[in-house]
Parts: C-alpha cells; structure tokens; sequence
C-alpha cells in the first residue's frame, strides 16, 4: 500500500505530542523509503541570535524518520528511537528547512535512517542527523 501525503499529514495529526505539531511540520514528497518535510520559519524558533534552535532541527529529523519509515511500511506503527546523532553545519536565519529522511536499512524490528536539512531552495546542508528506531508493532 503507498501512503499518501494527505495520510502521511494525518499521522503527524494523530501520532505526535502537541510541541512537535507546532513547528509547522508538513509532508512534501514520499518515496519507498523516504519522506520530504517542511518545516516552515519562525521566529519563536529561534534561539538567542536569531537563528533556528538545534532542538527544532533534531525534532523534525526524528518526526522525518517516522514518516519515512510509515511510508515504507505502508501506514503507521508504533516505533521509538533508539539513538540519534545530528551534526549542525549551518545556522538557518529567515529560512524555510526541507528535511530529508532517508531509510538505510528497514527490518522487521529495527530501522535506519539518514537525514539532511537543507535551507529551503538551496543545498546548503544546515544538519545531518542519523536515527535508529525500535519497531515495536
């Protein structure tokens, strides 16, 4: 089964706390084994110097790993992260961020991915990050 962006927007809805869904995240692109999110400037966050905290950025890469792994699964399972590693290359001022998760590796209890924040129109990379999930359904 291909999972939709509108279905891919609805787990966002449905599966993730409160603070996550007021960054503003939405799905742009699907594929097997990867998922495309926006995660649209504000001001609010940012951290002191105006630019976008690195807590946001490592929230969005870990909410770009659940979907990706749903769109390679077909729907939404119950999954944790196990690890995460973000590198920060950039500061991001005034600017949009596309989030790209990439699935490495997807067994049966364990996934992998990697994920690169670009600004938004442009390929300077901001961060990378890796995840591990548990796959618990």
């Amino acid at each position: 089964m291909t999972l939709t962006l509108a279905e891919a927007d609805r787990i966002l809805a449905d599966h993730f706390a409160p603070w996550v869904l007021d960054l503003g995240l939405s799905v742009k692109e699907l594929g097997d084994d990867r998922a495309v999110l926006r995660l649209p400037w504000s001001s609010r966050l940012a951290r002191a110097g105006g630019s976008l905290s690195g807590q946001v950025l490592m929230a969005a890469a870990d909410t770009a790993t659940v979907i990706a792994v749903s769109a390679a699964r077909g729907g939404f399972v119950p999954m944790t992260t196990v690890q995460q590693s973000t590198t920060f290359q950039r500061a991001v001022t005034d600017a949009n961020v596309s989030v790209e998760a990439v699935l490495t590796k997807l067994g049966r209890r364990t996934a992998f991915a990697d994920i690169t924040m670009t600004t938004e129109g442009s390929r300077d990379i901001a961060a990378r990050a890796s995840t591990v999930y548990a796959l618990l359904g």
